[in-house]
């Protein structure tokens, strides 16, 4: 890797530790106004101090996000789908390089939707996408977006996802947790870093969590897991206990239920 690459590299995952706790912020895209992410600088900015790096819109980082912060941003550069639309798969860059390199982002996100209609596609966004940022010194992170075709989540197919999107070029890959996720680490080159998902309980997202890291991912991409907790930064804190301090799960739990008791 150039300097350039290196440094922002270490902006989303920490030299020291060599692991990262990234929040995600950037469902609007497509989803619109979700709940507890309705007004984004509310849900952002209170937990911004606890992320190493934050995942979001170009949009959304200019209009609610404090220049100010010290924090590494991943811009979300994929998208043209909604919620609403025929198929989220078919998605195609939103981003100008230009505008990421403007924005001082340490990287840059999109989406790959293997085995979809829009497979090829995607890919080749990618593949556009590592071209284009690493002339820049800007990493690339890919997102193994499962379908709605393609509801299940096991290792054989989220190697398969992880693997492709490192041979394209990928940094950073994120996907999903699932059983015997070792072999997914194992099947790719570059970091990975693990999503939240769909809201579960607190209890089960530290799980989730401490099981992501000791099975191999450099760390977690969390969203709704965060935000759509009752109590946000003290979650917020205890995801950080795994990530950095080696907590255990139940260690973390303590930690959370502690910081949310009101004082």
């Amino acid at each position: 890797m150039e300097w350039g690459l290196k440094n922002r590299m270490s902006r989303i995952i920490r030299p020291d530790t060599g692991r990262s706790v990234m929040l995600a912020v950037d469902h609007g895209y497509f989803l619109g106004p979700t709940s507890r992410l309705e007004n984004p600088r509310k849900t952002i900015m209170p937990l911004a101090p606890y992320a190493d790096a934050v995942m979001l819109t170009r949009g959304v980082l200019s209009s609610s996000v404090d220049p100010g912060i010290a924090n590494s941003v991943v811009l979300r550069v994929s998208g043209g789908t909604s919620i609403v639309g025929e198929d989220l798969s078919n998605e195609g860059i939103i981003t100008a390089m230009e505008d990421a390199v403007r924005m001082n982002a340490s990287g840059v996100a999109l989406s790959i939707f293997v085995g979809t209609k829009h497979e090829r596609q995607t890919l080749l966004s990618l593949a556009q996408l590592v071209d284009e940022g690493h002339k820049v010194g800007m990493p690339v992170l890919a997102v193994t977006a499962v379908g709605k075709e393609l509801g299940k989540k096991d290792a054989r197919f989220l190697a398969l996802c992880c693997r492709i999107a490192a041979e394209i070029g990928a940094d950073i890959v994120k996907t999903y947790y699932c059983d015997e996720f070792e072999k997914v680490v194992e099947g790719c080159p570059v970091p990975i870093v693990v999503a939240g998902g769909t809201k579960i309980g607190e209890k089960e997202a530290l799980e989730l969590t401490h099981n992501a890291i000791s099975k191999g991912a450099v760390g977690v991409d969390m969203g709704r897991n965060i935000w759509q907790s009752d109590h946000p930064v003290p979650m917020m804190k205890a995801v950080r206990s795994i990530v950095h301090e080696g907590s255990d799960a139940a260690s973390a739990y303590e930690i959370f239920k502690k910081l949310s008791k009101p004082e």
